[in-house]
């Protein structure tokens, strides 16, 4: 039996460890697959051994306030790696985690194949090569991505983006526009505000506030939000209390609710991109501690930080980072992409990023490599 050991440590790398998970049990139905992940890997066929509720965090400062937390985490790793010895670890964004349990996998002669690699292209220069020195396959998600990895000296295979099988639509127009509470003749805003603690924490509630502004300068709008797994429905429904703004929640049929929204509020990260497959205009926002931006700051080498706009090659969604991201502006950017010449501008420029994404069938070429390289292990 070929056994597998994904790590992916937060919600969007979740739905691709189910995505892989899914795609691996097909072409290997005795495999056993394991590791870290949430509630999509667990439904697709995967043991969850470590749940990410339990470990999600976002920037640099709450990394450090968790190192405890990680630490043991990584010794729970290391443990489950000699114990149950895996045929090939795959790691799943997560970066900094991932790459340090990597070095322990490499130690014990585990094949490790980078999926969603580290993006090496907005950070430190040498870490294209720190990966290419540690995992054995590097699986590319973006053309240049694939260039900077090959220069580094990887081994590395360009699969395409996995979104482009992931980001489908699974109910009828008319059941989504219902369960996204879509009026007709009604713009709907759908709000993104994230899938960790943390961020809804710090992204929400200036967004419900400039969801007010919107309310006033355009009475007939609507708002709606999906609820990601790790965050508690209580939680949710009490910043928007507190707010004083009608916004609809939603489980589920997330990409459904994109088809039939008509702008949205976005945390910058993959949704913004999950967004940009269903067609869906998005201003993108971010907001974390001063700390944490202050040293981003110094070491991020690319001018936008919203994944259409690094795929386009120049900005063509709007970022509002840190101080820029006021209810105002925020408000301002949704109203200007609800006029029609402007919405249908925008819909064009995300159908060429989308193009850019490569062929569909990213997460079986990608399941094939691992097994490939499991295979050779055993």
């Amino acid at each position: 039996m070929i056994k597998i050991l994904l790590s992916a440590g937060e919600a969007s790398g979740d739905l691709h460890a189910a995505a892989l998970t899914k795609a691996i049990l097909a072409l290997e139905p005795t495999a056993e697959i394991y590791g870290m992940g949430g509630e999509a890997m667990r439904a697709a066929g995967g043991e969850v051994v470590f749940d990410i509720k339990d470990h999600g965090v976002m920037g640099i400062v709450e990394v450090i306030r968790k190192l405890p937390q990680l630490y043991k985490l990584k010794k729970d790793f290391r443990k489950l790696m000699q114990d149950r010895r895996p045929d090939c670890f795959v790691t799943i964004d997560y970066p900094d985690f991932n790459m340090r349990i990597a070095s322990m996998a490499k130690e014990m002669g585990i094949p490790i194949v980078a999926y969603i690699a580290p993006s090496a292209w907005v950070w430190r220069k040498g870490r294209a090569r720190d990966v290419a020195k540690l995992v054995n396959k590097v699986a590319s998600i973006f053309p240049f991505e694939y260039d900077l990895y090959k220069a580094a000296g990887a081994d590395v295979e360009f699969v395409g983006h996995p979104l482009v099988d992931i980001v489908k639509l699974h109910i009828s127009e008319t059941a989504a526009k219902a369960k996204a509470g879509k009026r007709d003749g009604h713009p709907l805003i759908l709000l993104l505000p994230g899938s960790r603690i943390k961020e809804i924490k710090n992204m929400l509630p200036p967004m419900l506030k400039a969801l007010k502004i919107i309310k006033a300068k355009n009475p007939g709008v609507d708002f709606v939000v999906p609820r990601a797994s790790t965050i508690p429905l209580g939680m949710l429904k009490e910043l928007i209390a507190v707010a004083g703004v009608e916004v609809h929640i939603v489980e589920g049929d997330t990409y459904d609710i994109m088809s039939v929204a008509d702008v949205a509020l976005a945390t910058s990260g993959t949704v913004t991109l999950e967004a940009a497959l269903c067609g869906l205009p998005s201003v993108i926002c971010y907001k974390t501690s001063a700390i944490t931006v202050a040293i981003a700051r110094c070491l991020v080498r690319i001018p936008h930080i919203g994944l259409p706009n690094i795929v386009a090659g120049r900005q063509i969604l709007p970022e509002l980072i840190q101080e820029e991201m006021t209810p105002d502006n925020m408000a301002k950017e949704v109203l200007n992409f609800l006029e029609p010449s402007e919405h249908a501008r925008i819909r064009k420029e995300l159908k060429d990023v989308v193009k850019k994404l490569g062929k569909s069938g990213a997460v079986e070429r990608v399941a094939k490599l691992i097994l490939k390289q499991a295979g050779e292990h055993k």
